[in-house]
């Protein structure tokens, strides 16, 4: 059988093989029952969705007609390093310096790994992810996550 888009003949084994990793690393945890479902469930239900979206776009690939047949372009090794780098920086950074800072450094860094940089985007961007992270972690999951840096808070 030949690809008729290579595109989406990776991406879907990409995803299937990530599916089936999530629903294999779930059976290590109890599953519990649908009315009490335990740690297992909801990442075992994820990992199989995400393997048959995969399934879905593998099929698509090897059956839909494309004009050049998509081919894989080059790597892009800039954006891949900068946010690597950023999330790294992020996790040495949020428990000396708190979410309300190392947040904003984050989404600051995650930035530049595009072709366009607009500061008044970051800075809206900051604000809303900032509040929504703090409304729904901090506030709604009660995690225990450093909101201001040790040297503010004593």
């Amino acid at each position: 059988m030949k690809i008729k888009s290579q595109k989406d003949f990776w991406s879907g084994l990409m995803f299937m093989a990530t599916g089936i990793g999530f629903a294999w690393g779930a059976t290590n945890y109890s599953f519990g029952v649908a009315a009490r479902p335990g740690p297992g469930y909801f990442p075992f239900g994820l990992g199989i969705l995400l393997a048959l979206l995969g399934a879905f776009i593998l099929f698509e690939s090897l059956v839909v007609e494309t004009e050049d047949g998509e081919p894989i372009g080059a790597w892009a090794f800039k954006p891949l390093v900068t946010i690597v780098v950023a999330v790294t920086v992020f996790g040495l950074m949020l428990p000396r310096l708190g979410l309300v800072i190392s947040l904003p450094i984050l989404i600051g860094i995650v930035s530049l790994a595009g072709d366009e940089f607009h500061w008044k985007e970051v800075l809206l961007n900051s604000i809303v992810l900032t509040v929504g992270s703090w409304l729904i972690f901090i506030l709604g999951l009660k995690l225990v996550i450093p909101v201001w840096p040790p040297f503010i808070t004593g």
